[in-house]
Order: structure tokens, then C-alpha cells, then sequence
């Protein structure tokens, strides 16, 4: 067995007074594909610190493998003092030669010569994701690499570290980059480190196992322990449950928007015309926008409905935020119209959380000073309102410069939730945010009653949340799919697998055009009718939906007791795999209902 990269041995940190770490150990081998994972200020970072070398602890030793080279690809990147994005990524101790750094920047489609004053955040993460590359690691370490990339960015750095022969430990909120490429996780939780050996995809189940059996030892200690781990972990153990009811009630809105952004012969599914003016919020149509001599919109037209979540994708530069600005009536557009409902009210959530001053203490910021806070109308306890957001019962005194910048995060989402608004605008909310923050944001959203426009490149988070996605391809058009990322991907797929249309030989004579062959006329004859398996479908898929819906509502009432898991584990299991196995069976149901409903349509009933 080939001995580590780096060792930590018996390592122990107080920060701010408080004992971080006691007696850790890790070590880290040349082929390893790590996932650290942890809560917001549990010290991730921190251990990467140790790992790297740049902070040293307060007891034990890191011990290196002889000219093994640890580079960090760091959260927050200080480009300050730097004239150009090139001069960041080629200076100080330890940095890449140029043509190293340009090797890697020209496939990311980095300009290096962009002044560093001047560049986007997604432009900074390149030119540090060019540097960590380009400087031959043994051993990398990256701090949540996905933020500021956009998709297609990630999906070059996946490909990226899939073909690096060295190893990594990787901190990310992006589910689908961590299941895809680890191959072991640490769980760094209350200042110890567990190591399993299974991806990323592995981990709640192991987590739920560690966290029921510490429940069960709690039972068998003081009270005071077990009020700790209830607002600790078994509030998140619920919300993981009820959360299959709510990607349930979502799959049910995409489909009631697959209906509407169908061909006319499904439109009949969609809301009647009434229905679909009570329910209207934003209303596009004919939208254009240019920008700096670039179409950035181009003959825009949606419509968008009370309850509707919706994602907007694509490329840095390709004009999301702008899409965002003008769907909220911060940007006017060039040509077209947009009507807005009367009395709209919205909650825009600073990405770079600058409405937090941190000499300020949590009750300042959320209650203005006092114990209570109103929450939507409703006057609520703030210990108890902030429980609901992760935060132990003394955070409500402390100063918001001592917070992490994820729980700074989960501050601003715990105040502003706490408004009443009718839309709700959210630009790269997943920056910063640690996994269980993530759950949360996904319930709140859920639980909003009005309408979500969402910028965001987590592939995940858009299949967990969003009813429809809004895909901007850089060229002024703007695609519609109902669904997250995962149905625009099947959908560009397909594109991408479909035959080049056959060029036909010009006609004998030029007049005969208009007129069908016999044979294409027979076919179409024979086309006109449905076949026996469509009659049959369309006659018994009706009533094969509503069995099959309902199966689901009980499967989904059963899940959600929150005792359950704790009386009969095995049944739980059973009834997720039937409940998983049953949204599989109505899905395909539901797609071929609207195959045959379409077909009989167009022949006219």
C-alpha cells in the first residue's frame, strides 16, 4: 500500500476561544477522490488549512510525503494588487509557468489579459481554477470549485478531474459534481471526522445510519444532550422525509406545465383562459432586449403563474440577469410588452449578502433588537423562528461577524422569509451554502406560496425545485422545458442524436410539388387512424392515472409520519423503493397518455 500524500496525526485547534478540533487524525492517499462534508462553520476550511500547511494547530503534526506538492483552490480569491487576471495567475511562491496557465485557461475560454479589477466572479474562478491545474498537484484541494461557473464550466472541470491521476478532497454544495467524481467521504460534524469509504451518492444513507444510532445512545444520556441532537440533526432526518412529498407535488406541476408548453392538441390539459388570468403574474410578450450593440433577448414570450418555479440557465454572458431584470421591472425592454399583477411584491436575496453588517448581534438584525419576530403576518418567538434555520438556541446574541459566510447566508434567507411577498427572486442562492442549508432552502421554497424566478448552475438544486426552465443559448433565444436541468439535458441529448434532415432531389417538374405521390397519400391515409393499442391506451390510461396517483398519496402520507423510520426502518425502506417504483410506473403512464391524447387530436378527436 502506497504510503500518503499528507498525514495528519492527533491534531488539536481552538478558534475564537473554542476547542474546534480534538485528537484528529487523517490521512491522505495518492489515489484518493474525497468528498468533506460538514455544516457551515464546522471547520472545513479550516482543515484544509491544516492540510496545506498554512495554519498551524495547536497540538499534534501534518507530516508530507517527500516532494509531494498540495495546491488549494480557494474559496475567496484576493486578486487585489493584480493588473490583469494573467498576473494573478502566474505570481507568487509556487505559481505555474505561463504557458501551463494558458494551456488551461484556453479551454476554459478565459481571456487572461481581462483586467482582475474589472473581471466577473465566473472569470475569477477560472483564472484560479487555471493556476490550481496548471501547477502539477499531487494533491488538490478545492474549496466549493463551482462557484461562479457556469454549467458548461462545470462539466469541463468534471471532465477535468475524472481524468486527473493525482487526488483530491473537494468541499461543494453541488450534489450531482460530488456523486459523480468521490469515491469516499469525510464527515466532519461537532469537531470529529468520520471517513467512509463511499461516494458522495452513499452518504445519507451512512449519515442516517451514524444519526440514529447517536439518537438512540441520547436516550440512554441526560436531557440535555438529547434537546442538543434534536435541534441538531433529527429536525434535518424529518425534513429529508417530508421532502419526497414535496418533490412529488413538484413533479405535478411540470406536469400541468408540459401541458401547457405542449402542441395544441394537449393544450386542452393546460389552465382554461379564465384560470390561467386569475393565476397570472408576469406576462411576456414580444420581448427583446439589446445590450452593447448584442441582442441579448429576442421575441420573448412566457407567461408565468402564481406557484410557478422558475429556473433560469445558460452560459456566463448569455444574459440571465438581464432575463431576471426584466421579468421584475428593474429593466425596460426595447420592443414587446410585459404586464405584471397588481400589488406584486417581491424579496430579492443579496448574493453577496452585503445587508449584513457584522458588528451587529442576530436579534438586531432579524427582530430589530427584541424577542420576537413577525413571520409572514404571524408574531413568533426568534429563538424558535431561527431553530427552524439550523441555528442553535444561543445564536440569537451572537455577532454576525463570528458567523461563517454559509451561515451569514442562512441569516439573510431566515430574515427575508420572514416578509410577505408574492415573488420571490434568487440569484445564485446555492454560493457559500452547506448541504442541510440546502435542504432547507429547497422546503422553503416548496412551502412558498408565491412565485420563484431562480438564477442558479447547481444542476441538482434545479431538479429538486423548479417547475420550468428558462435556457438562454447566447443567441437571443430564450427555451422553454418544463422541468429542471436534467429534462433540458435529455432534450439537448436528443437534439444531438437526431439525423441531419435528408436533402430531397428536385422534382421532374417544378408544378408537381403541391401534389402528394400515391404512396405518400396512402400513408397519410393510413396515418390518419389510431391504431388499436392507441385507442386502447387512450380508453384505460385515464383511470390508470388516478389508481396510480392515489397509491402515491398513500405511499406519500405513510412516508411521512416522522415516527415511522424509527419504529420499522425495514418498512420504511419497502415503502420508499414501492413509492419510487410507483412515480416511475404514473410518469410513464402520464407521457404516453399524452402521446395518444395528441395523435387523436390532430385526426380530430
Amino acid at each position: 500500500m502506497a504510503p500518503p500524500l499528507v498525514a495528519l496525526e492527533d491534531m488539536s485547534l481552538r478558534q475564537g476561544g473554542s476547542l474546534l478540533f480534538d485528537g484528529l487524525s487523517l490521512q491522505v492517499g495518492p489515489a484518493d477522490r474525497l468528498a468533506l462534508i460538514g455544516r457551515n462553520g464546522a471547520g472545513k476550511t479550516t482543515l484544509f488549512r491544516l492540510l496545506d500547511g498554512s495554519l498551524e494547530p495547536d497540538r499534534g503534526r501534518r507530516i508530507v510525503r517527500p516532494s509531494a506538492r498540495v495546491v488549494t483552490l480557494a474559496q475567496d480569491l484576493a486578486m487585489d494588487g493584480f493588473r490583469t487576471l494573467a498576473d494573478f495567475a502566474t505570481s507568487g511562491a509556487g505559481a505555474p509557468p505561463a504557458h501551463a496557465v494558458a494551456a488551461v485557461a484556453d479551454q476554459l475560454g478565459l481571456d487572461l489579459g481581462r483586467p482582475a479589477a474589472t473581471a466577473s466572479g465566473g472569470e475569477r474562478r477560472r483564472a484560479a481554477i487555471a493556476r490550481a491545474l496548471a501547477s502539477a498537484p499531487d494533491l488538490l484541494l478545492l474549496d466549493e470549485p463551482t462557484n461562479h461557473l457556469d454549467i458548461s464550466g462545470i462539466a469541463w472541470l468534471e471532465a477535468w478531474l475524472a481524468r486527473y491521476a493525482g487526488a483530491f478532497v473537494v468541499i461543494s454544495h453541488d450534489r450531482a459534481f460530488l456523486s459523480r467524481l468521490t469515491r469516499a467521504c469525510l464527515w466532519l460534524d461537532r469537531g470529529r471526522l468520520r471517513r467512509r469509504e463511499v461516494g458522495f451518492g452513499g452518504f445519507e444513507a451512512w449519515s442516517e445510519e451514524v444519526l440514529a444510532e447517536e439518537a438512540r445512545a441520547a436516550e440512554r444520556l441526560d436531557q440535555k444532550l438529547a434537546q442538543e441532537l434534536e435541534w441538531l440533526h433529527r429536525g434535518v432526518t424529518a425534513r429529508r422525509r417530508r421532502n419526497q412529498g414535496r418533490l412529488a407535488k413538484l413533479e405535478a406541476l411540470r406536469a400541468e406545465r408540459r401541458a401547457m408548453l405542449g402542441t395544441p392538441g394537449v393544450a386542452k390539459l393546460g389552465l382554461k383562459a379564465d384560470e390561467a388570468k386569475a393565476r397570472m403574474v408576469i406576462e411576456a410578450e414580444g420581448v427583446s432586449k439589446t445590450l452593447g450593440g448584442r441582442t441579448v433577448i429576442r421575441d420573448l414570450l412566457i407567461r408565468i403563474l402564481r406557484g410557478d418555479r422558475i429556473g433560469i440557465v445558460g452560459a456566463n454572458g448569455t444574459g440571465k440577469t438581464t432575463l431576471l431584470r426584466l421579468l421584475t421591472g428593474d429593466l425596460a425592454p426595447d420592443s414587446g410588452t410585459i404586464r405584471r399583477a397588481a400589488g406584486l411584491t417581491g424579496i430579492a436575496i443579496d448574493q453577496q449578502r452585503a445587508l449584513l453588517d457584522p458588528a451587529k448581534r442576530v436579534r438586531d438584525v432579524l427582530a430589530d433588537g427584541s424577542d420576537w419576530v413577525m413571520v409572514r403576518g404571524v408574531r413568533t418567538h426568534a429563538r424558535g423562528y431561527l431553530k427552524q434555520f439550523l441555528f442553535p438556541p444561543d445564536a440569537l446574541d451572537a455577532k454576525i461577524g463570528s458567523f461563517s459566510g454559509g451561515e451569514r447566508a442562512r441569516l439573510l434567507l431566515a430574515r427575508e422569509f420572514a416578509r410577505e411577498a408574492s415573488l420571490l427572486v434568487l440569484d445564485e442562492p446555492t454560493n457559500d451554502l452547506d448541504l442541510e442549508t440546502l435542504d432547507l432552502l429547497q422546503e422553503v421554497i416548496a412551502d412558498f406560496e408565491g412565485t420563484v424566478l431562480l438564477v442558479s448552475h447547481d444542476r441538482d438544486f434545479l431538479d429538486r425545485t423548479v417547475t420550468m426552465t428558462c435556457f438562454l443559448d447566447g443567441s437571443g433565444k430564450v427555451e422553454l422545458v418544463a422541468g429542471g436541468h436534467a429534462e433540458l439535458e435529455r432534450l439537448q441529448q436528443g437534439r444531438a442524436q437526431e439525423p441531419p434532415p435528408r436533402r430531397s432531389a428536385p422534382p421532374a417538374s417544378g408544378p408537381s410539388l403541391a401534389a402528394p405521390s400515391a404512396a405518400r397519400a396512402g400513408a397519410q391515409e393510413q396515418g390518419r387512424k389510431l391504431s388499436f393499442r392507441d385507442r386502447h391506451d387512450l380508453e384505460r390510461l385515464p383511470a390508470e392515472i388516478a389508481r396510480l396517483e392515489a397509491l402515491r398519496d398513500r405511499l406519500e402520507a405513510e412516508l411521512a409520519d416522522p415516527g415511522l423510520y424509527g419504529r420499522a426502518p425495514d418498512r420504511f425502506a419497502v415503502l420508499g423503493e414501492e413509492l419510487a417504483a410507483v412515480r416511475t410506473a404514473l410518469a410513464r403512464a402520464e407521457d404516453r397518455w399524452l402521446e395518444v391524447a395528441a395523435k387523436a387530436e390532430a385526426l380530430g378527436g
